[in-house]
């Protein structure tokens, strides 16, 4: 009889062994060098680089608050440790959740407005892109879409001194289309809309 039990008790340990080894490392080394292979800057977290050093990456974005620059949607990610507001903190990712009914959400979206108009007054007879007035789902959206970055071409172009007509240019030339030709809407990352005005491509 104890010899039985220690004979299952050894088979349990080898199995437990060999599954230990095949999904625990075989697997996932064999899925890290697939990644690393196939899909190298997506498994490195997608990072953008200015020379050598790291800036940001294409999946998590920034804020920007200066009129020289573009800038992204609105983030309502908090500190995790105080609740408070801190736009675009990858460590506690998520939305408002917020109704559309909801007054806060009301209020929050007037403010938003009311602040794009006073940042650029040329604009104040144009809607303003619904993207620059809301959060996504994350919290992170590092993307406006075309629109949102044409709406604030003359702000950028004047706080620079530069012609609309260069910066646009410049915007139309960073719209990203959609993934595969199907998914999504065409786009612009904004970090990287910015890292090229700063490098004079619109200069």
């Amino acid at each position: 009889m104890f010899a039985a039990i220690r004979g299952d008790i050894i088979k349990s340990v080898r199995l437990t062994l060999l599954f230990v080894i095949i999904t625990g490392a075989i697997y996932s080394l064999g899925l890290t060098g697939v990644g690393q292979l196939l899909f190298h800057d997506q498994t490195n977290g997608s990072l953008i680089t200015k020379g050598s050093t790291v800036v940001g990456s294409h999946l998590i974005g920034q804020e920007f608050s200066s009129p020289r620059y573009f800038w992204g949607r609105p983030s309502s990610t908090t500190d995790p440790a105080t609740g408070k507001a801190q736009p675009f903190a990858a460590d506690n990712s998520g939305g408002s959740n917020l109704a559309p009914s909801n007054p806060v959400l009301i209020n929050r979206v007037r403010q938003s407005v009311k602040h794009l108009r006073a940042a650029d007054p040329a604009q104040k007879s144009q809607p303003v892109p619904v993207d620059l007035v809301t959060s996504d789902f994350s919290g992170l959206d590092p993307n406006i879409s075309e629109a949102a970055a044409l709406y604030q071409v003359q702000r950028v172009a004047v706080a620079r001194g530069l012609p609309p007509s260069r910066v646009r240019a410049l915007v139309e030339a960073n719209v990203q289309g959609r993934i595969l030709w199907v998914f999504g809407e065409p786009h612009v990352n904004v970090l990287q809309l910015n890292m090229a005005l700063d490098s004079g491509g619109a200069g």
